[in-house]
């Protein structure tokens, strides 16, 4: 999944979907019906419309949970510091116990 997003986001994708559209454009005379010849390309644009949301929308619902699962790692690591040192300070054990809630840490474990 990754590759392909890679490869739609870069310039030689742009170039492949200008060459559709030019060779739609080009195609006209090979059409009995000028109706049909917009529908064809109006039937490409939208499956491949359809195919690069679908797509987009899987990327950004992977980093999204990527950059939530660093988070939870970040915070797991700075509360078991903060467990180190709360036996000399009672501020900060509660300070950790608010961090814990905060992101749920107990309940994944």
């Amino acid at each position: 999944m990754a590759a392909v997003q890679q490869r739609v986001s870069r310039a030689p994708f742009f170039g492949v979907c200008v060459g559709i559209v030019v060779a739609w454009a080009v195609s006209l005379p090979l059409w009995p019906n000028l109706k049909e010849w917009q529908v064809a390309i109006h039937t490409v644009a939208s499956v491949l419309s359809l195919l690069l949301l679908v797509l987009l929308e899987n990327a950004g619902r992977r980093a999204d949970e990527a950059a939530q699962e660093k988070l939870n790692v970040i915070a797991e690591a700075l509360a078991a510091l903060m467990d180190s040192r709360a036996r000399e300070d009672r501020d900060l054990a509660e300070a950790t116990e608010r961090l814990r809630d905060a992101v749920g840490l107990e309940a994944r474990h």
